[in-house]
């Protein structure tokens, strides 16, 4: 079985586990900002652990959030897969989701306010996206809204400077902008560290 594959599935039976265990797996084990807290309904203490710099890319709030976060997954991980291997990808992957919640995690923590927890694979989809327009810079990508035709680095291009405007100027209420641009740092980050070393097989 595919990386990719394994990764579609771990989401989805951690979000079936989510709705039979309830809240109890957003208060331990999604993002919180540093320190402690209390959360809103939840009827418990919140605060950051470490683990959660990975295991809150396993958490969705919604049905809509995980099929869009595994659509993306699938559309681009799959040749990235192809491109690097499964130990390189996993790398890569890991890479995006870890400085996708440190960013985040600074973000959240600097902001004064009722302690809102960060979830999703969104930062890990993000960094596959910015490999995908880095190994495969000239393919086609189809907006869906509108349907306009691009280079995948061209896309790629757009949609960070895209996440940055919003992640400044705070529209899109509850997206976190940041993380997705921690996880397009990281894996630019691994990615050209792969090149410097010699990797071929992009431009």
């Amino acid at each position: 079985m595919s990386v990719t594959n394994v990764l579609l599935l771990a989401n989805f039976v951690v979000f079936y586990l989510q709705g039979m265990a309830g809240d109890g797996l957003i208060g331990n084990f999604a993002l919180w900002p540093l320190g402690r807290h209390s959360a809103g309904d939840l009827p418990f203490t919140v605060g950051f652990m470490p683990w959660q710099l990975v295991t809150s890319a396993f958490l969705h709030a919604s049905l809509v959030h995980l099929a869009t976060n595994m659509f993306a997954l699938w559309m681009f991980g799959r040749d990235v897969e192809r491109e690097l291997g499964a130990r390189r990808y996993v790398g890569l992957y890991a890479a995006a989701v870890v400085t996708a919640s440190l960013l985040q995690l600074a973000i959240v923590t600097s902001v004064e306010g009722p302690a809102y927890p960060t979830l999703g694979a969104s930062g890990g989809v993000f960094g596959l996206l910015l490999a995908y327009g880095m190994l495969f810079p000239r393919r086609t990508v189809l907006l869906l809204i509108p349907p306009i035709p691009m280079p995948a680095r061209l896309f790629v291009i757009l949609y960070g400077a895209l996440e940055l405007f919003q992640g400044v100027v705070g529209t899109q209420s509850g997206v976190a902008h940041f993380a997705h641009l921690g996880g397009m740092l990281g894996a630019w980050l691994v990615l050209r560290r792969w090149r410097s070393g010699g990797m071929a097989g992009y431009g």
